[in-house]
């Protein structure tokens, strides 16, 4: 039996104040990245970069939504996704969702396949990562950011822990579950090419 199957690790990682934010290198301008925030609350562009972001690594919890579901969930105050370009075509995204008592989430991160491996993904991650902690700036009447979290798995690969660490998240829970029958539950932040990239 593939030991993987057996169990599933899950992590979360925390920063408790924007010093701890370990910026990666910002990408030569000829690598063409931009990262930009969807403005627009969009169920179609969203549904999207889940499942090109996820096809390959069993981002599976949201599939059943419907489009009204993913409106929904979009207009939430506090919910924001940022999309990096490279060279006007989308290369991945990272999904910030906020609180009233200022934590916010990274909820998705993730790179498009085409994307991987090119030096993109740090730089998106500590993008994402200091949008969460600037975040109550646009968001009249958000609380200040307190706390920015996540969760990844032994189902993301390797790096995947290794590469939120180096952004400087620092772990404060560690579970292990058995592994879901149709591939991971719940958030799977970071799919294991993704975390490759992001190095």
């Amino acid at each position: 039996m593939d030991s993987r199957a057996a169990a599933v690790t899950t992590w979360s990682l925390e920063q408790t104040s924007p010093a701890d934010l370990a910026p990666a290198a910002v990408p030569d301008a000829d690598a063409g990245v931009r990262i930009v925030r969807a403005q627009v609350p969009c169920a179609a562009f969203s549904r999207f970069l889940y499942t090109a972001v996820g096809a390959d690594v069993s981002w599976v919890d949201r599939l059943p939504w419907s489009p009204e579901q993913w409106q929904r969930y979009l207009e939430q105050p506090g919910v924001e996704t940022w999309v990096a370009y490279r060279h006007g075509t989308p290369a991945g995204y990272i999904e910030l969702a906020a609180r009233d008592d200022g934590q916010v989430e990274i909820v998705y991160f993730g790179l498009l396949p085409a994307s991987r491996g090119l030096g993109i993904g740090g730089h998106l991650l500590s993008y994402g990562t200091a949008r969460a902690w600037d975040l109550a700036g646009r968001r009249p009447g958000q609380a200040p950011t307190e706390r920015v979290w996540l969760h990844t798995c032994s189902l993301d690969g390797p790096y995947a822990r290794a590469n939120y660490e180096r952004r400087g998240f620092r772990l404060f829970a560690t579970e292990v579950s058995p592994a879901p029958a149709a591939g991971p539950a719940g958030h799977s932040a970071v799919p294991a090419s993704t975390t490759t990239a992001a190095s």
